[in-house]
């Protein structure tokens, strides 16, 4: 079993930042591969960022230059810091890994961008 917590969500204007985190626990090893994905009321949820244990990364090209996935090394615990915000960054965000055969998601966190 995994357990994963997201934080960092919030109240932010346009052109803001904020920086979201996600912490793993549970009866793992090192998770290689760790995802944040988002979601929009009335929208399909999507994938927006991916980081893998040796520190490769993709993005949403939406985001692309905005948005940056980190992780400490070593530990099952990853960041999202978002710059530039905008109002269609509105969304849950949540926190994704494989362990096994089984997908764990956090609970997810509200980014709300708006003046």
């Amino acid at each position: 079993q995994v357990q994963l917590v997201e934080s960092g969500g919030g109240l932010v204007q346009p052109g803001g930042s904020l920086r979201l985190s996600c912490v793993a626990s549970g009866n793992t090893g090192i998770i290689y591969t760790m995802d944040w994905y988002r979601q929009a009321p009335g929208n399909q949820r999507e994938h927006v960022a991916r980081i893998h244990g040796d520190g490769w990364t993709n993005y949403l090209d939406s985001v692309k230059g905005r948005f940056t996935i980190s992780r400490e090394k070593m530990e099952n615990i990853m960041y999202l810091q978002m710059n530039s915000l905008k109002p269609e960054d509105t969304a849950v965000y949540y926190c994704h890994v494989v362990w096994g055969p089984s997908d764990y998601w956090g609970q997810g966190t509200q980014v709300t961008v708006s003046s």
